[in-house]
C-alpha cells in the first residue's frame, strides 16, 4: 500500500529523497539545455526548499517512491520536482501525488495548478496533458535565446462551501 505524506519537520530522510529526485530527473541529462536544478540540489537547500514549500513523499513498506514540492502562488498552486522512483513510472505513484497536489490547492482555495517542463520533454507534455494541464506560455531561461520550457496549467472544480 502507498501512503503519501507530508514532510514535516521530523523527516530525516534527506539523503534518499535527494537521490531520488536525482536519479528521476537523470534521464533528462543528455537531452534538455540548460541541466535540470535538480542537479543544483544539496542536503540542505532541499531542507530549505521544504521548510519555505509544501512536500509530499511516496512512501511503500519504508521506501521513498516518489516526491513533489508544492508553492503557493496568488492564483495557484506551482507543481515543482514531481519525481517518481526510476522502474516504477507509470504505476500510478504520479498521479497519486497529484491527486494530494489538486487537494491541497482546494485547501487553500487555489483554482488551479501550474507547471512549467522543459520543451524536449515532449512524453511529459502528452502526460501532463492527459491529467488536465494546458499549455499556457512559451518561455526561455536566461541566456538563451530560444525556447526552453513551457509553462501548463490546470484549472481546479471549486469545492462547495
Amino acid at each position: 500500500m502507498i501512503d503519501i505524506v507530508r514532510i514535516d519537520s521530523g523527516f530525516t530522510r534527506w539523503d534518499e529523497l535527494l537521490a531520488l529526485i536525482v536519479s528521476s530527473f537523470s534521464y533528462m541529462d543528455d537531452i534538455i539545455d540548460p541541466p535540470s536544478s535538480a542537479h543544483r540540489l544539496t542536503l540542505a537547500s532541499l531542507a530549505q526548499k521544504t521548510s519555505e514549500e509544501i512536500a509530499f513523499v511516496a512512501i511503500e513498506d519504508g521506501k521513498l517512491l516518489g516526491c513533489v514540492f508544492l508553492r503557493p502562488e496568488p492564483t495557484c498552486l506551482y507543481v515543482g520536482k514531481l519525481a517518481v522512483a526510476p522502474g516504477l513510472q507509470r504505476k500510478g505513484i504520479g498521479r497519486r501525488l497529484l491527486d494530494v497536489t489538486e487537494k491541497t490547492a482546494q485547501d487553500l482555495d487555489l483554482s488551479a495548478l501550474r507547471l512549467e517542463t522543459r520543451i524536449e520533454l515532449i512524453g511529459n507534455h502528452t502526460t501532463f496533458g492527459r491529467w488536465g494541464f494546458h499549455k499556457t506560455a512559451e518561455k526561455s531561461h536566461p541566456g538563451f535565446d530560444r525556447i526552453t520550457f513551457i509553462e501548463m496549467r490546470k484549472a481546479l472544480e471549486r469545492l462547495p462551501a
